[in-house]
């Protein structure tokens, strides 16, 4: 059993090297959290006139710096003056100088999404008529290359430092106690802590240039660091170091205090505090992932954000307690083996944290996916399925490490018998073995004590030749010929000091090793480690799973942005038919508040014009908002707002005719959509008439 264990460690480790390798791989840029749902003016638009700004209209929230968004003319040079502004909802604007020339212009574009992903891109649109430019129209890179692999990195160290950290203390105090005193426990838990902080800070340094320049050599730029140290994501890495101080604490009472604990009544109530405290320090740290990430924005925030920490805690409890009771099994010492009741315990903890995963992972997917076609039609679910998957299968391994178990209890009363009848017969033995020990050594008869220990180790060559090598160095050490002034003796020849010290190395050696073989004669105690063994493999690649999730865009962004940008957005007027249809994506920022508003006008003329608007979910589903308002300004002629009020028809439809469009021209077409009593959004377009 020695000899494998190591060749299964190692094939683990490489197992996990491949599947990060190539989950990291398949990441990049592009699985940024936020997407651009819209712009005006749109990709590849030719416009009569230069605008005045240009909007981006993004999925969710965004954060921007004052070189966030860039404009470009045919020669590479920036046409945008100030920083970026805030418009409304989701829907961001930077202001362009006056007199542009025709021609090419290039958008570029690099922000931060809310839940702390960078998102570049880039695109282009024509005044007059298109013209070569000498911008390669590529996006930034942000979130990328070295820096991006290094980031994805430290985010699964420290989610496998938090897990080994927060389920290990979690096994020692709810299922084995006794475990606070096992060395390789110990070092188990406190190298969670080590990789959690060394993760954090590797990130907190690395968090400037991922989500800017993506280049190495700015990661140590203080100016970077201060800005990152002011944004939703810098908070929550030092509020994770700050929870960490206080972990040290208390995995120092834990290991330390606590197992010197005797009397019974302290070392309950010691219990308690550290329970409680552990589990404060413990949802502290998982709410410093919750409230930088996925749950941080999207639909019901208040709801998610909770629903995450408990989802953390659980898989803690779950995977990181089956790693302290992985290293209990083959690492704890063979006089203090883990008892069959501590993996009784555990087992009953693992099932209730599956639970929990249970219900919390079906909200979550919910949220994050909004319909099933995103299993299959996103990024995001098909990693989704590839993680059910493997809990599925590791939930069946764990049913037989149950079966395991409950065999193992069957058998402790017995195993106990057993065990005590031969510690008792081991004691017997060897006090008789001491007691002739000295009697030779006294008399001299240095020869006496093989011939007794040859009768009583019976079989045993290997301990037999160690015991009688160490009889004979204490009878010639007693003997006459001893050094004067020297009782042991072994002054007089340092070669039998060192033959001696082999010779106890060589038994303490041998009699752990007869332990061990005790221990693991045990077939049951043999499955149970074998099947947790497997169990921690498979749970090794569905955290490399669950990482690449979380750099992966969610399901629902993805379909939102795909049905906000179906049809080309600001299309103009269509040849045959002489209908202009403009799509616009809002978030009143309420639950459920974001979706595309769909303006339709006929002919799109000067005169009267028939205009039906329409309201979608971003599933393509009707969505009937409380008040929807419409306004049409032309700003060249300083015109409007004229306001529009349509009659609602339907589910989702509404509809007004007789629309006057007195001029022609480019006309700023603005919709305000109500979706709740204090949640509304304006979203707007410009659509040349006549």
């Amino acid at each position: 059993m020695t000899r494998t264990t190591a060749p299964r460690l190692r094939t683990l480790l490489l197992l996990l090297l491949a599947v990060t390798g190539a989950l990291l791989a398949g990441a990049s840029p592009a699985s940024a959290h936020a997407a651009l749902t819209g712009s005006d003016p749109a990709q590849g638009v030719v416009a009569g006139r230069a605008p005045a700004q240009v909007s981006l209209t993004f999925s969710e929230k965004v954060a921007m710096g004052d070189d966030s968004v860039r404009v470009l003319d045919p020669r590479g040079t920036p046409v945008q003056t100030g920083a970026p502004a805030h418009v409304s909802g989701t829907t961001y604007a930077v202001k362009l100088k006056n007199g542009l020339a025709k021609g090419t212009y290039t958008v570029t574009y690099q922000v931060v999404s809310a839940d702390s992903h960078p998102v570049a891109g880039a695109y282009t649109f024509s005044v007059g008529a298109p013209s070569p430019t000498v911008v390669a129209g590529t996006a930034p890179a942000a979130g990328g290359g070295a820096v991006g692999g290094l980031y994805a990195v430290g985010r699964y160290v420290s989610y496998a430092g938090f897990l080994v950290l927060v389920g290990g203390a979690a096994f020692v105090l709810a299922c084995w106690q006794r475990g606070a005193g096992v060395r390789a426990v110990q070092r188990l838990v406190v190298g969670g802590w080590i990789a959690l902080t060394a993760a954090t800070l590797w990130l907190l340094l690395l968090r400037g240039s991922y989500t800017t320049s993506g280049k190495f050599a700015d990661v140590f730029d203080l100016d970077l660091l201060g800005q990152v140290l002011q944004t939703k994501t810098g908070a929550a890495l030092v509020s994770r170091l700050l929870l960490l101080a206080a972990a040290a604490l208390f995995v120092a009472v834990l290991f330390g205090t606590y197992t010197r604990r005797t009397d019974l009544t302290e070392k309950r109530d010691l219990t308690f505090g550290l329970a409680v405290g552990g589990v404060v320090v413990a949802a502290g740290l998982a709410t410093s992932w919750a409230m930088a990430e996925h749950a941080s924005t999207g639909l019901q925030p208040g709801l998610a954000m909770p629903v995450d920490v408990v989802h953390l805690l659980a898989v803690a409890a779950w995977l990181g307690g089956l790693t302290a009771l992985l290293t209990a099994l083959y690492r704890a010492p063979a006089e203090q083996p883990v008892e069959a009741a501590a993996v009784r315990r555990f087992s009953r903890l693992a099932f209730g944290s599956v639970l929990a995963l249970v219900a919390t992972g079906v909200y979550q997917s919910w949220r994050q996916l909004g319909s099933w076609s995103a299993f299959t039609g996103t990024r995001y679910g098909q990693l989704l399925l590839a993680k059910i998957a493997l809990v599925v299968v590791l939930v069946g391994i764990a049913g037989l490490s149950r079966r395991w178990t409950g065999r193992l209890t069957d058998g402790t009363a017995d195993a106990g018998q057993e065990r005590q009848k031969t510690e008792a017969l081991a004691a017997g033995t060897e006090r008789e073995r001491r007691t002739e020990q000295a009697t030779a050594a006294d008399a001299g008869q240095s020869e006496s004590v093989p011939a007794r220990e040859e009768r009583v180790a019976g079989a045993d060559v290997r301990e037999r030749v160690s015991a009688t090598g160490t009889a004979r160095g204490a009878a010639g050490d007693g003997a006459p010929g001893g050094k004067d002034g020297d009782p042991g003796g072994t002054g007089g020849d340092p070669g039998d000091a060192r033959r001696a010290a082999q010779l106890a190395r060589q038994r303490a050696a041998v009699d752990a090793a007869r332990q061990k073989r005790l221990r693991d004669a045990d077939e049951n105690r043999f499955g149970l480690r074998r099947s947790v063994l497997a169990e921690a493999g498979v749970a090794l690649v569905l955290l490399a799973v669950t990482t690449a999730l979380t750099q992966t865009e969610p399901g629902r962004t993805e379909q939102e942005a795909k049905a906000a940008t179906s049809s080309p957005a600001g299309s103009g007027t269509s040849a045959a038919s002489g209908t202009l249809t403009l799509d616009m994506p809002f978030d009143t920022g309420g639950a459920d508040g974001k979706g595309v508003v769909r303006v339709g006008l006929d002919p799109a003329r000067v005169g009267g014009n028939e205009m039906h608007l329409y309201v979608q979910r971003p599933n393509g589903r009707a969505f009937d908002v409380p008040e929807v308002k419409v306004s049409f300004t032309l700003e060249a002629q300083k015109i409007g707002p004229l306001p529009v009020n349509p009659d609602h028809i339907t589910t989702g439809h509404w509809s007004a005719s007789g629309v006057q469009l007195p001029v022609a021209g480019d006309w700023k077409i603005a919709v305000t959509v109500r979706t709740s009593d204090i949640d509304q959004a304006t979203v707007s377009k410009n659509a040349q008439i006549g």
